[in-house]
């Protein structure tokens, strides 16, 4: 009966560490979520309505980039610009979309000598961006996120 009894007391010894269960706090939880987190990709990119018959997210992407750019040359087409000199320059536009689908130009990369010939440029700009259709924002796991962006416009003027 003895051997039983330190055999069953043995047994309760070394088996409590079984039974530790190691706690995780939620911040824990979330900062190794984080970790594994890429914040330079979406899951669906910022898009128009008339984009989604588009099949791939690729594609879906490529049709907002082209309704960005059609929007900003309609526009300047439109104007009647006058340069005194030949213009061939790279603008790079840094859009910002919120989460609820406003977009805002963040940043305009403009040449000093583009900015001479066409003054009213950034209004012009400015003001076919404002005239765009409603743009759905990008969404991360089921979230709509605010995404940043830069659209490359190519100004040619003689």
């Amino acid at each position: 009966m003895r051997q039983i009894a330190l055999a069953l007391f043995f047994t309760m010894v070394t088996s409590c560490n079984y039974f530790d269960v190691k706690k995780t706090s939620s911040e824990e939880i979330l900062e190794e979520e984080l970790k594994t987190f890429n914040w330079s990709e979406v899951d669906i990119y910022p898009t128009f309505s008339s984009c989604d018959n588009e099949k791939s997210e690729e594609a879906k992407k490529l049709c907002f980039q082209n309704i960005l750019r059609q929007a900003i040359y309609k526009n300047i087409k439109s104007d009647t610009i006058v340069v005194s000199e030949y213009l061939k320059d790279t603008i790079l536009i840094k859009f910002q979309i919120s989460e609820r689908g406003e977009l805002s130009v963040v940043e305009m990369d403009v040449d000093s000598l583009t900015l001479k010939e066409i003054p009213n440029l950034k209004a012009l700009l400015q003001n076919s961006l404002d005239s765009l259709p409603e743009i759905y924002p990008a969404i991360k796991r089921r979230q709509k996120v605010k995404t940043a962006f830069v659209l490359p416009v190519v100004i040619q003027a003689n």
